[in-house]
């Protein structure tokens, strides 16, 4: 049995089953065990019993056959041996000492109705597989000093065909296989039910409540989730409503700040000063918020990147030029992703402005390229810069929440969240980013995210 289930866990791990086609390969293999193994009993236990009694007819055919060409007419003789062959089977021939034989097979049944057959008749009684090249069950006997064979086609006395036990065979495994799959849904449908509830769940989309009947154990499962559910429901609630507050609360005493500094009479540099470290805590605050905002609900139809990303970068060219820097685009039409305008906007915004902040030349300026294409099943976008760039050790570790650069990036205060919130919103749609060494310097974003392969998408993107 250790061999059996490791010969299963090897299969299912290549044919990739869901638990439904785990569980029924497992109960096909074992129904194909037990009955193999059923089949063997059965036929150990029928082989004495049925050749008991096939040469127990055997015998009183023979002994039929000679009291009736013992005490028949030799006028009427023949008659009878025509009413045997057509109607019981049997027929009779003289037996020569010139008859060519063929011996029984050496099959453990036909063996023992043959030594059933000589314990009866004697150990000199002959039989035979073949008298003549004519084939049959040959069964010597004598009346006086006549010899004859008796023979009988092999089907009569001869175990039930393996054609026909095969049928029935297939027939119980089929019935069995059937049962299986029936069984096996009525099991793993509550499961499969569940499976795709937490799938909806962990997009952040609301799942419809699950059914809390059926047995014990199904219905506290899914009461539990259900209130799971309905809790991290209530927990976005309060935090979209915490968030609102913060956000109101905190930045209108900035607005407020910076009115009063405005009417103030400090000096034109001081003021500055401390409009810089206002908008410092505005952006800061900015940044809690977009981490703590939720992803949007992935869209039934699928986006058109390419066009999200045209009108992205026309806002974003024009407020790079205003710092200073530049940004070039090259944008290949027509593709298409299972995500929202808002995230992605989010997503690639948060990496054109970090580039900004931190991926300065040598002359200061920002100069940004952003591109988008199609590399087999998924699409690429990237924002480069040419400035000094990150260690791959520290890789890992910006992609934390609250983590900032070292010497070569810092300088400009934030939060540490922005490559953090691009990295939740990616995983959100089934994507991944990652920071890369740009030739000639530099450091380059590349984002991968699932191409869809119909506008339509309805489930068909080639991450599911």
């Amino acid at each position: 049995m250790p061999g059996v289930r490791r010969i299963l866990r090897n299969l299912t791990s290549r044919l990739r089953l869901g638990l439904f086609g785990r569980t029924f390969l497992l109960l096909a293999a074992l129904m194909l065990v037990s009955l193999g193994a059923w089949l063997q009993v059965f036929f150990s236990m029928e082989l004495g019993p049925r050749a008991n009694q096939m040469a127990q007819r055997v015998i009183t055919a023979v002994n039929i056959t000679r009291t009736a060409l013992i005490y028949s007419d030799d006028t009427e003789r023949s008659k009878l041996l025509l009413d045997l062959a057509t109607n019981e089977g049997i027929q009779v021939y003289p037996r020569e000492v010139t008859d060519f034989t063929e011996a029984l097979p050496e099959d453990d049944y036909w063996q023992r109705v043959a030594q059933h057959i000589r314990t009866r008749f004697g150990p000199e009684t002959q039989i035979m597989w073949g008298v003549n090249q004519v084939p049959g069950f040959w069964v010597s006997f004598q009346i006086n000093q006549d010899l004859y064979w008796l023979v009988f086609e092999r089907e009569q006395i001869g175990l039930t065909g393996g054609i026909e036990w095969l049928g029935w065979g297939a027939t119980a495994l089929l019935l069995s296989l059937v049962g299986a799959a029936v069984s096996v849904g009525f099991v793993n449908r509550p499961l499969s039910r569940l499976a795709r509830a937490a799938q909806v769940l962990s997009r952040g989309e609301t799942p419809a409540s699950l059914p809390e009947n059926g047995p014990l154990e199904i219905r506290d499962l899914n009461a539990s989730f259900n209130r799971m559910a309905k809790d991290l429901r209530q927990a976005e609630a309060d935090r979209e409503l915490m968030l609102a507050g913060i956000s109101h609360d905190l930045r209108t005493p900035l607005a407020r700040m910076r009115l009063e500094i405005e009417m103030s009479g400090v000096s034109e540099d001081a003021r500055q000063a401390i409009d810089d470290d206002l908008g410092q805590i505005d952006h800061s605050i900015g940044q809690l918020m977009e981490y703590a905002r939720p992803a949007g609900s992935l869209p039934q139809v699928a986006t058109n990147i390419s066009e999200i990303l045209a009108e992205l970068y026309e806002r974003e060219r024009s407020h790079t030029a205003s710092l200073g820097g530049n940004l070039d685009a090259f944008i290949e039409p027509d593709l298409h992703a299972r995500v929202t305008a808002l995230d992605l906007k989010r997503v690639v915004s948060n990496l054109i402005e970090n580039a900004r902040r931190y991926g300065r030349s040598a002359d200061g300026q920002a100069h940004l390229i952003m591109s988008l294409h199609g590399e087999g099943s998924s699409l690429i976008i990237e924002v480069s810069d040419r400035g000094p760039g990150i260690a791959p050790d520290d890789v890992d570790r910006l992609l934390r929440p609250f983590s900032r650069g070292e010497a070569a990036r810092t300088g400009v205060s934030g939060a540490g969240l922005g490559l953090a919130i691009v990295e939740r919103l990616l995983k959100h749609v089934g994507g991944s980013l990652k920071m890369l060494e740009r030739a000639g310097g530099g450091l380059t974003a590349r984002i991968e995210i699932p191409k869809a392969r119909f506008r339509n998408y309805q489930l068909d993107s080639d991450s599911q």
